[in-house]
C-alpha cells in the first residue's frame, strides 16, 4: 500500500489545481497583511470603539502576528472546503474519466484498500494545504507584525466580549485549532472522495460537495429554534469553526483571563468526535459503495 500510496501523491503533485490552492492561500494571506499594515488601526478603531471607556490597550501592539492569523483564519477556513474538494472530488472520477480506474483494479490490491489509500493521499495534501496556511498566516505575520498579546473579539449571546490572551500563551492554541482544523478538512475529503464514486468527471463531485457545504453552512447558521434542536447537532458545518474554542479562555470570578485554560473543552471534545464520528460513516460508506460498483470505464 505505500508504494500506491507513494504513486497517488505523485499524481496529485501533477495537477495544477493543486498548486492553484497553493496559490489561492498565499495570495489571500497577503492582502490581509498588506491591509492591516497600510491602514490596520482603523479597523482596530472600529472594533474597540464601543469599549474604549472602559478597556485599556495599547492599540498599535494590538495589531499583531497573533491577532492577524486568527483574522486570516476567520475567513479563510470557511473558504478552504472548495481547495480540499478541487482534489479530493477528483479520486475516483478521476481516473473513471482518463479510463484508468477499469485498469487499477485489475491490480493486486482490493477495492477496499484502493479507497483508503485514495483517502489518505487527499488527507495528506489537506495537511500541506494547512501546515502552508500556517506559515503564512502565523508565521509570516509574526515576522511582519511581531508578537505580543492577543484580543479576541467575542460574541456571546447579545453580548460582545474582548479576551485578551498573554502572548506566551497563544501559540499552543494555535497548534491546536490548526490539528483541530485538520480533523474538520477532512470530514470534506471524505465526502468529496464518497461523492467520487457516483460520477465519470470531477466536475459533478465538486459541485455537489461545495453546494452540500454551502447549504448545511446556512442551515447551522439559521437561528430557529426547531433547526437548533433537531438539525443543526447533526450537521458537520455545525462543528467546522470549532476551533475557536481553543482561544476563548476561562476567566476568574473577577474577570481575570485564566493562564493556560480553556473555556469550554467538553464542546470541543464533543465536536471531535462527531466530526470523527462523519469521517468514519462517509469513509465507510465509500468502501461498501465502491466494493458494489460495476466499473464500466
Amino acid at each position: 500500500m505505500w508504494n500506491l500510496l507513494q504513486i497517488e501523491l505523485f499524481k496529485i503533485s501533477k495537477r495544477p489545481r493543486t498548486y492553484i490552492a497553493f496559490a489561492a492561500i498565499a495570495a489571500i494571506v497577503f492582502i490581509f497583511q498588506f491591509a492591516f499594515k497600510a491602514d490596520g488601526q482603523s479597523y482596530m478603531n472600529l472594533m474597540l470603539q464601543s469599549v474604549k471607556d472602559s478597556f485599556e490597550f495599547e492599540r498599535t501592539k494590538a495589531i499583531n502576528g497573533y491577532f492577524m492569523c486568527y483574522i486570516i483564519l476567520n475567513t479563510l477556513l470557511v473558504q478552504l472546503p472548495i481547495l480540499v474538494a478541487l482534489i479530493a472530488a477528483d479520486s475516483i472520477s478521476g481516473e473513471a474519466n482518463m479510463g484508468t480506474l477499469r485498469l487499477l483494479i485489475t491490480k493486486p490490491i482490493s477495492r477496499t484498500q484502493l479507497i483508503i489509500v485514495k483517502f489518505a493521499a487527499a488527507t495528506i495534501f489537506t495537511i500541506l494545504l494547512l501546515v502552508w496556511m500556517a506559515i503564512t498566516s502565523l508565521f509570516f505575520s509574526l515576522f511582519i507584525f511581531g508578537a505580543d498579546d492577543m484580543l479576541i473579539f467575542r460574541s456571546k449571546g447579545d453580548e460582545s466580549q474582548i479576551l485578551l490572551i498573554s502572548k506566551d500563551d497563544v501559540m499552543w492554541r494555535y497548534l491546536a485549532a490548526f490539528a483541530y482544523a485538520t480533523v474538520a478538512l477532512t470530514v470534506i475529503v471524505a465526502l468529496s472522495l464518497f461523492l467520487s464514486i457516483f460520477a465519470d468527471n470531477s466536475i459533478g463531485p465538486i459541485i455537489a460537495t461545495v453546494c452540500i457545504v454551502l447549504v448545511c453552512t446556512i442551515i447551522s447558521n439559521i437561528n430557529v429554534p426547531i433547526i437548533d434542536k433537531n438539525v443543526r447537532p447533526f450537521l458537520f458545518t455545525s462543528y467546522l469553526v470549532g476551533w475557536k474554542g481553543f482561544f476563548y479562555i476561562a476567566t476568574t470570578d473577577d474577570g481575570i483571563p485564566i493562564k493556560g485554560s480553556i473555556e469550554n473543552w467538553s464542546a470541543i471534545r464533543n465536536s471531535l468526535s462527531i466530526l470523527l464520528l462523519h469521517i468514519g460513516v462517509l469513509l465507510g460508506a465509500s468502501v461498501f459503495v465502491f466494493r458494489k460498483k460495476d466499473i464500466l470505464s
